[in-house]
């Protein structure tokens, strides 16, 4: 063999060998590197570094308000409609047959009422008793014909009540009287179909017509009524105002403010009073 072939051949393969040589170790420090890389990586991180995730709050149980005005339409229902429509809340006027028809205002914001989408209309009786409670009470059937004139003459289909100047209540589950010789009639109402509607808590007023609880007085009443678990029904609260206690600016901001506020307080529903759980209508 040629000296300098084999020469050159000798020369090759150790090149070849130191090539390889060079590669395998680079890979090998690569290896070595990324895993103590990695390895370092994963030491680095504390044991309890994985997020546990929060349970959520549990959430109130929401409760449900029923605002109803009686003695309407006169001089503040115009104010409470235009307020209930403003804030786009539910509520129930209970109506007076006789005061409908006494003068063309009134007969219009009747009229008014009616067509909202927020408010519904209920039941108080024709002639409200003349404001002679007692007298009327006595006579059970003249009771019940004052509320058939009033749901006749004014068209009424539901057979949800008020009844004037007592806090009675007759419906599927309830079955109060908040004075005695008021029984009968009431017993009587209900053998009649009607369903009457008491209440849990009124917004008082003067003989003023002024109001005598600020807005944030009655939110606190009811706030207790809810915690203390004393309205007729769990989690339900029927409150009772009067439209004419609302006919002057200062108590219709009272009422404004009422709803904003309760509003904000995001735990409460409103709505119209036929929602009230187990009534017949």
């Amino acid at each position: 063999m040629d000296p300098d072939s084999e020469a050159e051949q000798v020369a090759s393969q150790i090149l070849k060998t130191t090539l390889l040589t060079v590669v395998f170790s680079s890979c090998n420090y690569f290896k070595t590197e990324t895993s103590a890389s990695v390895s370092t990586i994963q030491l680095s991180l504390p044991k309890d570094s994985v997020v546990k995730s929060q349970s959520p709050s549990p959430k109130k149980k929401r409760k449900t308000i029923y605002l109803t005005f009686d003695d309407g339409p006169n001089k503040g229902t115009n104010n409470v409609y235009q307020i209930i429509d403003k804030e786009e809340v539910n509520a129930t006027l209970f109506i007076i047959g006789q005061h409908v028809y006494g003068s063309k205002e009134q007969a219009a914001i009747f009229d008014s009422i009616v067509n909202s989408r927020y408010i519904e209309v209920a039941n108080h009786s024709y002639t409200h008793a003349h404001n002679k409670f007692v007298k009327f009470y006595t006579v059970p059937d003249s009771v019940v014909s004052d509320f058939k004139r009033c749901a006749d003459s004014l068209h009424l289909t539901s057979n949800i009540i008020r009844t004037p100047g007592r806090n009675i209540w007759r419906t599927n589950t309830i079955n109060t009287t908040d004075i005695n010789t008021s029984t009968a009639a009431a017993d009587s109402l209900q053998q009649n179909n009607f369903t009457a509607v008491g209440w849990d808590l009124e917004w008082h007023f003067d003989n003023n017509l002024k109001l005598t609880e600020t807005d944030d007085e009655v939110i606190n009443e009811i706030d207790s009524l809810f915690a203390k678990a004393k309205t007729k029904t769990p989690d339900h609260l029927v409150l009772l105002a009067h439209d004419q206690a609302f006919a002057n600016t200062a108590d219709s901001a009272y009422l404004h403010q009422f709803i904003i506020k309760l509003k904000a307080k995001d735990e409460y529903d409103f709505e119209n009073i036929s929602k009230y759980p187990a009534l017949k209508n």
